[in-house]
């Protein structure tokens, strides 16, 4: 059984708040949680959208399940614990660029709805935007990008997402894009004019 340390003394209340940072930038922080299988375009928006944003003026971050996965969760597997654990990480290290003013456009499968919840619960209703990048098991195993479908068939990868692990679709997400159906640069457009009004400080 863990024991709770006595030791923590939290400095909260006397740091600078997220309402200076946001003054500083000139815009509102917010984090857009893109969800969907791998290979349906979720890395691809987020980089064509921070170009974008950065066009305009906002500062961003973009926060990726390979590179979180090579760097400060490199010792997490896909179990269904680490799973969690791997997305609880991701909304602790969410909320710490939501509180410096910052943009964090984020791409995980986050495979479920109670995974999603938690990283929701963490960062906030408020600022979590879920986007769902929607495309069909099919449609990304014939990308297959990274080669990882062609590896699950022939049993390389185990609790595969879609495969022999489940993808819960978001019931209510903030926006739904069906890459299937659209460009990338048609994707990418339509997710800034759906988040501008929410980042434009007044």
């Amino acid at each position: 059984m863990t024991t709770k340390a006595t030791n923590i003394h939290p400095v909260f209340n006397r740091i600078l708040g997220r309402e200076d940072k946001e003054r500083v930038l000139n815009q509102n922080s917010k984090v857009i949680w893109m969800t969907g299988l791998s290979g349906s375009g979720k890395t691809t928006i987020a980089i064509g959208l921070e170009k974008e944003l950065q066009k305009r003026g906002f500062l961003t971050q973009i926060l990726d399940g390979d590179n979180i996965r090579t760097g400060i969760n490199k010792n997490l597997g896909f179990s269904e614990e680490d799973r969690t654990e791997n997305i609880r990480r991701i909304a602790e290290v969410s909320k710490l660029f939501l509180n410096c003013g910052v943009i964090t456009i984020n791409c995980f499968v986050s495979p479920t709805i109670d995974i999603r919840d938690v990283a929701k619960e963490i960062i906030g209703g408020e600022d979590f935007m879920e986007v769902y990048v929607n495309a069909s098991y099919k449609v990304c195993e014939e990308r297959d990008v990274k080669g990882l479908y062609k590896k699950a068939r022939n049993g390389e990868i185990k609790n595969f997402t879609g495969l022999d692990a489940p993808f819960e679709a978001p019931e209510n997400p903030f926006l739904e894009i069906k890459t299937s159906e659209m460009t990338p640069e048609e994707s990418v457009e339509k997710v800034v004019s759906a988040i501008l009004p929410r980042l434009i400080r007044n």
